[in-house]
């Protein structure tokens, strides 16, 4: 019989279904994603922070239920009785980590996190079993300025990347005044979450199916036909919610507060009244929003809203809040449909290549990058055995350096070759003002 572990050496091993290896290009994406977030972030005033990757199994089942635990990677410490689960969501850490600071945070809190997250779920176009994720949040502040902030902030970071509204719509709406409309209808307070639910998936599912779905909540042929007309009620971009009729003047206050407050942040033409969107989960309590592509190709990009009553659910004191997620995944989809990232233009860009065209100055190539290098410059060099300028200049272009230095038998004499590589032009340079020639060759337009 042959040993235990002579398969492993036919198999081809290959990363988890629903997971990604990141190579240098890929990464390079996703740090660009990861430094726009951040940098919008901290430019509005919100304060990084970060949780642990597993959290005990009932921090989420609390806000979600026994439901939740078919969609999370759950485990138990060998040897140990107590049940933990790789985080799904950044939510529940962040109500935690509020409920430890209890009085002592400041109002408002401005918190957000890059956090990886997973999930136990069939991989699907846009949906993961693990992602990065941006969540950013506002603790402490019940004003509906507090939710056009936050759409403001996701906003800014999708025009930073390059997107417009004719790309990108963001979606709002009320929890309360769907409520209330559907109560109207006739739904049933016990079936409200099951009529939140629909609505959430009403284009996800044929006509037909909504409309069978929708009679089972204990509607007639005409409640039917005004919950569907409920479904897809929406405003243009940018125009004022109280042109939706059917609505009461509490209920349009409700919308028309949040849209005078997207207009004070300039970004109402980003913005639309849709009354269909109401995020499924239970614990949202007012304003929800979610960011689609206008093509409707694509999954949500972000998603969030009013969640009032979550930190007083994991113990903590009563406590207003709202906040958003937004995942690379989709966002890269988005993004790379519109051409707006090219992997190897992402690719961190050398100040200088050094290069070795004379046996004679090899010795010379480790100390002159170390000596590049200590003058803050960005320095690589080349492996090539090859002598031949012209090859490794071509190296050194596909490696986009802005300069080469060319090291050749003028070495001797304290004397290298300096390339401007965008400017096709070369000179010799003397050793001792090497650092500053590149450095002035790279002040330069």
């Amino acid at each position: 019989m042959a040993a235990s572990g002579s398969s492993s050496k036919s198999h081809a091993f290959q990363a988890p279904r629903g997971t990604r290896d990141f190579f240098p290009p890929d990464m390079a994406v996703r740090r660009h994603l990861e430094e726009c977030w951040r940098h919008t972030s901290t430019h509005w005033g919100f304060q990084e922070i970060e949780g642990p990757t597993f959290e005990h199994l009932d921090l989420y089942t609390v806000k979600s239920g026994p439901g939740i635990v078919s969609e999370l990677f759950s485990f138990e410490r060998s040897g140990g009785d107590t049940t933990y689960a790789l985080r799904a969501e950044f939510t529940p850490t962040l109500a935690r980590m509020a409920v430890a600071k209890g009085n002592s945070l400041p109002v408002p809190t401005k918190w957000f996190s890059i956090p990886c997250l997973f999930r136990a779920e069939r991989p699907q176009r846009g949906r993961l079993r693990e992602h990065v994720q941006w969540n950013v949040d506002i603790l402490g502040l019940a004003d509906p300025s507090a939710d056009a902030e936050l759409i403001s902030v996701a906003v800014a970071a999708l025009d930073r990347l390059g997107l417009d509204p004719s790309q990108v719509q963001v979606k709002y709406s009320h929890r309360d005044v769907v409520a209330r409309l559907l109560s109207g209808l006739g739904v049933p307070e016990e079936k409200l979450p099951t009529a939140f639910e629909l609505l959430d998936r009403r284009d996800k599912m044929p006509p037909e199916v909504f409309t069978e779905k929708a009679v089972a909540l204990g509607l007639d042929e005409s409640g039917v036909q005004r919950f569907d007309e409920l479904a897809h009620a929406r405003t243009e971009p940018g125009v004022d919610p109280s042109t939706l009729g059917d609505l009461s003047s509490d209920d349009l206050e409700q919308l028309v507060a949040t849209h005078r407050s997207l207009v004070d942040h300039g970004i109402a033409d980003w913005c639309h009244v849709d009354l269909g969107i109401v995020r499924g989960l239970a614990y949202y309590t007012g304003t929800v929003f979610e960011i689609h592509e206008t093509s409707g190709k694509e999954r949500a990009i972000a998603g969030g809203g009013r969640y009032d009553h979550l930190v007083e659910l994991f113990g903590g004191p009563s406590m207003p809040a709202c906040g958003f997620g937004m995942g690379d995944v989709v966002l890269s989809l988005v993004l790379q449909d519109h051409g707006l990232i090219t992997p190897d233009t992402l690719m961190p860009q050398p100040d200088v290549f050094v290069v070795c065209a004379d046996d004679g100055a090899a010795d010379q190539l480790i100390p002159i990058c170390t000596r590049l290098r200590a003058a803050g410059l960005h320095a690589r060099r080349s492996y090539k055995s090859t002598r031949n300028v012209g090859k490794l200049l071509k190296e050194a272009g596909q490696h986009r350096a802005r300069a080469a230095v060319i090291l050749g038998g003028e070495l001797q004499e304290g004397i290298v070759a300096v390339k401007d590589l965008a400017a096709g032009t070369q000179h010799d340079v003397s050793l001792a003002d090497l650092e500053t020639t590149i450095l002035d060759m790279l002040a330069s337009p």
